[in-house]
């Protein structure tokens, strides 16, 4: 079996807000699917956090080195594509293609040996995860109503993030944190400062202040607390919180999360597949951070496609309890043939059948992809 193309469909139309200072529009394209053709008829897609724009020209750099290549050579394919990215941006716009690039040839992995790529991971440690709902930030009465409605979905856990925390005064942090509490009872309730942001205004001072009191409502991790270069702030909110402290997200390849695994500044890293260079880096971040006490819980803000990889990714990882579930996103909800569903205690059941498991809805893509007729099998 060899690779013979490689195609992209950014989506549009249904882009949620981010909670940015410079706010997404619905038509602004972010997230990219791209789909991995063989000679076999075998295709695999994958998922990259970033513009078409940025991933179709990752790929005329990294196309020379997957056409023609064996696709269930997945690891080998990878780290070629990472080897040969340190003049071109290594870390970048090339890191984010070859995470999908690196989803989709797992996905083709699997369906070729007709096993779940989980298994081929590493093994199903479960077969479910519960997944937490999560939401921007808001003024009280819009955010307790969705927060409220979520929980009459059936989730049992939530994350809360962004807007004016960390951004204004510690009374509109803390009106904000309890009202969140208020509406969830006493489920699982983590907060998200946003500190990825640009110019993030939030300092050393105010997240250790913040941890104390998100500790008086049994806040389960603080997010992002920092700006996310900022490794010694990290270490001294870690030695000092009462909350357990989590970040990673923006980080990229396996390289640039080891200084802050080997001085554990997280109790909680999160890498995201879609960006970080996809379920192969996933999984060596999640096995480095496991050695030193610390829990791997992806980053999921994309697509349905990136939530299929954070399943098999969970079931492959003996810690990974918990994934992210972006609420109110179409490219999350819709784009998977079927969707998602709930079961009686608020988990996903994490997808048995080869590959990821799941396949595109035709519809949504006609609807929302910029290319309608992406991965559709031609008559």
């Amino acid at each position: 079996m060899k690779i013979t193309q490689v195609e992209t469909c950014g989506l549009r139309g249904a882009t949620p807000e981010g909670g940015w200072s410079n706010e997404l529009n619905p038509d602004d394209v972010v997230h990219t699917l791209v789909a991995i053709h063989t000679d076999e008829g075998v295709t695999g897609i994958g998922s990259a956090f970033t513009t078409e724009s940025l991933v179709r020209g990752a790929l005329d750099l990294l196309c020379p080195h997957l056409v023609g290549q064996d696709p269930v050579e997945v690891e080998r394919i990878t780290e070629t594509l990472h080897q040969t990215a340190f003049w071109m941006g290594r870390g970048g716009a090339l890191t984010h293609a070859t995470s999908a690039i690196d989803i989709a040839l797992w996905d083709i992995a699997g369906q070729v040996m007709g096993q779940p790529a989980g298994r081929l991971l590493g093994g199903r440690h479960r077969e479910r995860v519960r997944p937490y709902a999560s939401v921007l930030m808001d003024e009280a009465g819009p955010m307790t109503d969705n927060l409220s409605a979520l929980v009459d979905q059936g989730f049992t856990a939530f994350k809360i993030g962004w807007w004016k925390f960390g951004r204004v005064d510690s009374r509109t942090d803390e009106r904000t944190v309890a009202a969140a509490r208020a509406a969830i009872g006493d489920r699982l309730l983590a907060i998200d400062a946003g500190g990825s942001e640009g110019y993030f205004p939030g300092t050393l001072a105010w997240a250790k202040r913040t941890a104390r009191m998100l500790a008086d409502y049994d806040v389960a991790w603080f997010e992002e607390a920092l700006a996310p270069d900022d490794i010694d702030g990290y270490a001294e909110l870690r030695a000092s919180s009462p909350v357990p402290i989590s970040g990673g997200e923006v980080l990229t390849r396996r390289q640039s999360f080891v200084p802050y695994l080997d001085r554990r500044v997280f109790d909680i890293v999160q890498p995201d597949t879609t960006k970080g260079g996809g379920l192969s880096e996933s999984r060596r971040i999640g096995w480095y951070a496991e050695d030193r006490g610390i829990r791997l819980i992806p980053h999921g803000w994309n697509t349905g496609i990136g939530l299929a990889a954070d399943l098999q990714l969970a079931s492959a990882l003996p810690a990974t309890d918990l994934i992210e579930y972006k609420t109110g996103s179409a490219y999350v909800d819709d784009l998977i043939a079927g969707g998602w569903h709930l079961d009686d205690e608020g988990y996903l059941d994490i997808p048995d059948s080869p590959g990821l498991g799941v396949s595109l809805d035709h519809e949504a893509i006609e609807k929302y992809g910029t290319r309608p007729t992406f991965a559709v099998p031609q008559a």
